[in-house]
């Protein structure tokens, strides 16, 4: 099955709510999406890397231009998603390009042998639970009210962004308004440092599932020395960026969850590696989310029914992010998300939508073999 070509297709998907981090604020999620051609089937991708480099080192415009420079020239004209990763390893970092690339070749593979992302990852669940991540707010009672909507729509666990002057007052505050019930976890995003330790242990007394990401994403030792002051459980997310950097950071003991976000350690294929590692190893780990469309989202989705994955995740329903998704959205119900059972993600863009929120597109042939 030879790759024909491939295109790169930026699209503007307006929020339907501001979404603030430590790092900065969202209105309108930049996309860029990869469709791989073949004669027999197309495969799409997303790219997760944001507009701007703020979570990672990645972002739109450079993923884009690394991909048409380095990564599209060096993929296999064959369409075998095993052979992705070796092909774009001597090209160093750029994980969310290869990522999107990797699932495009992957989405066209299995929708020509009729197999789901779901079965080829190893999926043993047809619904997952589902979290749901709140941004930073105007104000505690604005938190409160915005919880409150996600808690009467079923979200099963809820993820509270934190930062420097945003943690303790507000978790207070919704642990208190929520009770002990609710599945409650906090993100930090890096924000902090080892100094903060004694302010951290703070959040201890509010039982939560755990703390995301408190320190900076290059420093498993400091993470592993906060461990050990902390009760609550530290998990991972900006500092596992592969299979060996997971196993780095268990064997130092610098955490006992990890958040894998395919697109951070380079696709599907290192992140179910991740997910075989932690499980072997009694580290609980979820699916974390990037503000993806229903295309990044179905593959999510996918990956979450994995048996070891034992966390809700942040694969919420589609109408928490936009008003209209580019697939057919994806729907609450009980808590959980239905897992895609169609060939490849299950899912396909509605040609119509994807072409009112397109802002450019680009095609780039590929020499035969």
């Amino acid at each position: 099955m030879e790759i024909t070509g491939i295109e790169l297709r930026r699209i503007a998907m307006p929020l339907v709510a501001p979404f603030r981090t430590s790092f900065g604020t969202e209105t309108t999620r930049d996309v860029l999406l990869v469709r791989v051609v073949t004669p027999e089937a197309e495969g799409w991708g997303e790219c997760v890397a944001m507009s701007e480099p703020l979570y990672s080192s990645e972002y739109a415009d450079g993923a884009a231009d690394v991909m048409r420079r380095f990564l599209i020239p060096a993929l296999p004209r064959t369409a075998d998603p095993q052979a992705v990763g070796p092909a774009l390893a001597p090209i160093r970092g750029h994980r969310m390009a290869k990522a999107a690339l990797e699932a495009a070749v992957l989405d066209a593979s299995l929708r020509v042998t009729g197999e789901s992302f779901g079965r080829f990852l190893g999926a043993t669940r047809d619904r997952v639970p589902c979290g749901v991540s709140v941004g930073i707010t105007g104000s505690v009672a604005e938190l409160l009210d915005t919880v409150e909507g996600y808690v009467e729509e079923g979200y099963v666990r809820v993820k509270l962004k934190i930062g420097p002057g945003w943690d303790v007052a507000p978790v207070r505050a919704v642990r208190e308004r929520f009770g002990e019930d609710l599945l409650l976890q906090v993100d930090a995003n890096a924000a902090y440092t080892l100094a903060d330790a004694r302010h951290l242990a703070r959040l201890d007394a509010f039982d939560l599932l755990l703390i995301e990401q408190p320190l900076a994403d290059d420093d498993l030792v400091q993470h592993a020395r906060l461990a050990r002051t902390l009760r609550t459980p530290i998990c991972l997310d900006e500092s596992i960026e592969s299979a060996a950097h997971a196993a780095a950071a268990i064997t130092l003991g610098a955490c006992s969850v990890v958040n894998i976000k395919p697109g951070r350690v380079g696709g599907y294929l290192e992140a179910r590696r991740i997910h075989d590692l932690c499980r072997a190893h009694g580290v609980a780990v979820w699916c974390g989310g990037m503000l993806e469309t229903g295309i990044g989202r179905a593959a999510n989705v996918a990956l979450a029914a994995l048996p070891g994955f034992t966390l809700p995740g942040d694969t919420s329903a589609s109408r928490r992010y936009f008003g209209t998704d580019v697939t057919p959205p994806f729907e609450l119900s009980g808590g959980h998300l239905d897992v895609p059972a169609g060939p490849g993600l299950g899912v396909e863009p509605i040609p119509d939508v994807l072409n009112e929120v397109t802002t450019a597109t680009e095609w780039i042939p590929l020499p035969n073999s």
